[in-house]
């Protein structure tokens, strides 16, 4: 089976999404946040890690198949001033094929100052969303794996709550001998359950496809990765995120990338031009032992700072 055949058959398996509406207001946004400091060194973007790394279960499902039994992961992420966001996840193997996982994040946007329309100050709240994960995913041939993710999730802000459940699907084609990993996933299907107020909204919908190759011979992996494919409204370059990663030897790597979406969003404009301020480029590092494994990414995500992500597996 070639690479080309590999992508037509995934693109088809998840066609029906493309007939979506275009994504307008979402909520839950935080779930479009990076969760893998080794995605988030390649552009903030990435469904195509085949490395034995349990963050990868919040960006692709079908990828798990890859990762050592009883695996605990841990994860931390500074964000904007006062706001905070943590997770977890537990892989396990069933039987030779079959790999499921539980995983678990927190945005705390810690407290907000609250005011009167005449500006009087009210005194402060505070605001924080919560998912909630169970993954199962399969080695449906000896090259192509599938996955799902269902979630369940609520978000509180001030006196207000909303419930929403979502779903991800995935499919990873990996040809170790040839340097490929190839896939598609489609995140966040679903939808609220229960508004804030009375108008329902969209949760943040994404079809993606992505392909890494390495070089043969050679320590050196390119990675791509188009998202939002159901909206066209902007021009295909803000769909991108690239990246290259180096191996050096079988237990360190560094890895840079670019988003072309985050540089864009969050371009400034004064006097002297137009900037970026380095928003889109990431990079990072990692270190993979037999039991313990670190991987560090930054990247900026919003306007006011950058961000750190920490990545902690344990093995047990």
């Amino acid at each position: 089976m070639n690479i080309r055949n590999v992508v037509i058959t995934i693109l088809l398996t998840f066609c029906t999404c493309t007939t979506m509406a275009q994504e307008s207001k979402t909520v839950y946004n935080f779930l479009r946040l990076p969760v893998s400091a080794h995605a988030a060194a390649l552009g903030g973007e990435n469904i195509t890690l085949t490395d034995d790394d349990a963050t990868q279960l919040f960006h692709n499902p079908a990828l798990i198949s890859g990762v050592t039994d009883k695996t605990l992961n841990l994860n931390y992420m500074t964000y904007m001033e006062g706001a905070k966001t943590v997770s977890a996840s537990f892989v396990r193997l069933t039987g030779e094929r079959a790999s499921w996982g539980v995983s678990a994040q927190l945005m705390d946007y810690g407290r907000i100052k609250q005011t009167s329309f005449a500006n009087e100050d009210l005194g402060d709240f505070s605001a924080r969303d919560i998912a909630i994960g169970g993954t199962f995913a399969y080695e449906l041939t000896e090259r192509i794996s599938g996955g799902i993710t269902a979630k369940f999730i609520t978000s509180t802000i001030a006196g207000y709550n909303s419930l929403g459940v979502g779903v991800d699907l995935g499919l990873n084609y990996l040809d170790v001998e040839r340097g490929w990993s190839v896939s598609t996933v489609a995140r966040n299907l679903g939808g609220q359950i229960k508004a804030y107020d009375d108008e329902f909204e969209r949760i943040p919908f994404d079809l993606q496809v992505g392909a890494s190759k390495r070089l043969l011979n050679s320590p050196l992996r390119f990675h791509a990765t188009m998202s939002r494919l159901t909206d066209w409204s902007e021009g295909i370059g803000r769909h991108l995120a690239i990246g290259a990663d180096v191996l050096l030897g079988e237990n360190i790597y560094v890895a840079t990338g670019y988003n072309f979406r985050k540089a864009s969003e969050m371009k400034i404009t004064d006097s002297e031009g137009s900037s970026a301020h380095g928003a889109g480029l990431t990079l990072g590092a990692g270190l993979s032992l037999q039991r313990f494994k670190l991987h560090l990414g930054w990247g900026k995500y919003h306007v006011s700072t950058s961000s750190l992500i920490i990545n902690i597996s344990y093995t047990l």
